[in-house]
């Protein structure tokens, strides 16, 4: 499968000088389109209180509609009818808010993301579900990853055959209730998009530091810092054992992004 790497929402956090990307991922596939994850979407610049909530005031999202999937999918030459399934690593609002743009699209998600977003439990998850995401009512297909399965390592994975062999649900929870990663044959290598399991590249390839104000965010935000940090280990590991057919992205480092950009551009 062909596997675009977008930006769909440039955000400037405060103490984050190089600011944070979404990276959604738009997938070819051979009955149509998918994504994983959607950025931001066309309505969170009309209603951005509403839709993305009071921490816009710390990440400073652009709202650009130029960067809006909807508007990458069609600048690409596709029709946004062609996409078909969106797969989520979480239902944060920076990775749902183009949801409303694909209405047709069926929504995969794990059943502990789609229980925390419907019936949220705790002051943090009432704060980060925003009822407006979904207000459009999308069709959402619940999978539990199985331990019968696994993937590089990942005990619990699900291959998401009606979509199409190759694309591959991992459960990683830590920063969401249900959070999971999502792995993409993309035909000589595979793209392990690892959503929100770490913020900056440094977490996982020991090059940098990661900004501070990041960190703050990363700890404030999780669900279970236990295995936020776990799961930094984990792809730390995958990340040092450096397997040329495996390409490690997450969503907001804009560094991985240009490097996914050009190892598929190359």
């Amino acid at each position: 499968m062909k596997v675009h790497h977008l930006n769909c929402g440039s955000m400037r956090p405060w103490g984050a000088p190089e600011g944070l990307v979404c990276h959604v991922l738009l997938i070819e596939t051979d009955t149509g389109l998918a994504l994983c994850d959607t950025g931001l979407g066309l309505l969170d610049r009309v209603s951005p209180g509403r839709r993305f909530g009071p921490a816009r005031h710390f990440v400073r999202p652009a709202f650009d509609e130029a960067e809006a999937a909807v508007r990458q999918v069609e600048s690409l030459g596709f029709d946004p009818k062609d996409v078909r399934d969106v797969v989520l690593t979480h239902f944060d609002a920076d990775h749902v808010g183009g949801l409303a743009d694909f209405p047709w699209a069926r929504v995969h998600l794990t059943h502990a993301e789609a229980t925390a977003a419907l019936r949220p439990a705790t002051r943090i998850e009432r704060g980060r579900y925003k009822p407006a995401q979904r207000a459009h009512g999308p069709t959402l297909v619940r999978h539990t990853p199985g331990r019968s399965e696994s993937w590089r390592g990942f005990e619990a994975a699900s291959e998401l055959t009606e979509i199409s062999s190759g694309i591959v649900l991992i459960s990683l929870p830590g920063h969401t209730r249900g959070h999971a990663a999502v792995a993409v044959d993309a035909g000589d290598h595979w793209v392990l998009h690892a959503g929100d399991a770490f913020y900056h590249h440094g977490q996982v390839d020991g090059s940098a530091k990661a900004p501070k104000s990041l960190l703050a965010m990363e700890r404030a935000f999780a669900h279970d810092w236990s295995r936020v940090r776990a799961n930094h280990q984990r792809l730390a590991e995958l990340w040092q054992a450096g397997d040329p057919d495996l390409m490690l992205v997450n969503a907001h480092d804009p560094s991985l992004l240009a490097s996914a950009r050009a190892r598929t551009d190359s």
